[in-house]
């Protein structure tokens, strides 16, 4: 695939921002991920969602107008402008067991950096375990299936079982038709 405007989305814990870091490197275009539009920064992080309006002006000065770029996570429900100028998507599935382990790996490293609330760690995890879940009113899978065949640009589905180097390559081969 050609240097170009790429979302890489899926659950959180498939691997969407290590991926989206892989590809940005390899294309040596921007990385940006939409956590970081959509939370305030607070410490600790991830309490005080941005407005909306915020944060698509917040993406707009930063990184949209550029020729290439790489974003990861969820815009979901909030981020259609910025979608609509992707070139192409790529939608990460994983095992959800697998998903939830590497979401707690993932707490764990932040745990030993600084002290975190329990009820917001468990909270996250709950939110994390409904995405699979068809009647989940948060970000699912049944949500993002059906955004998917809204998108008019080409999607690449990878399973994130693969290891980081083999989803770049498949990403770097893809020929969007």
């Amino acid at each position: 695939m050609r240097r170009s405007r790429l979302h890489v989305t899926g659950a959180s814990g498939c691997g969407t921002t290590t991926l989206a870091r892989a590809v940005a490197d390899a294309w040596a275009v921007p990385h940006a991920d939409a956590d970081d539009y959509f939370w305030l920064p607070t410490d600790p992080p991830y309490r005080d969602a941005r407005p909306a309006a915020d944060r698509l002006a917040l993406m707009e000065q930063v990184f949209l107008p550029r020729e290439a770029w790489v974003l990861s996570g969820s815009v979901l429900g909030w981020g259609d402008d910025v979608v609509a100028r992707c070139d192409a998507v790529v939608f990460l599935t994983l095992d959800p067991a697998e998903r939830l382990r590497r979401l707690e790996a993932r707490e764990i490293v932040r745990r030993q950096r600084g002290p975190i609330d329990s009820a917001e760690h468990e909270a996250f995890l709950t939110w994390a375990r409904g995405y699979d879940d068809p009647s989940f009113e948060g970000r699912s899978r049944a949500a993002h299936e059906q955004w998917l065949r809204t998108l008019t640009c080409p999607v690449l589905r990878l399973d994130s079982a693969a290891t980081r180097d083999e989803l770049r390559r498949a990403v770097l081969d893809w020929v969007p038709s």
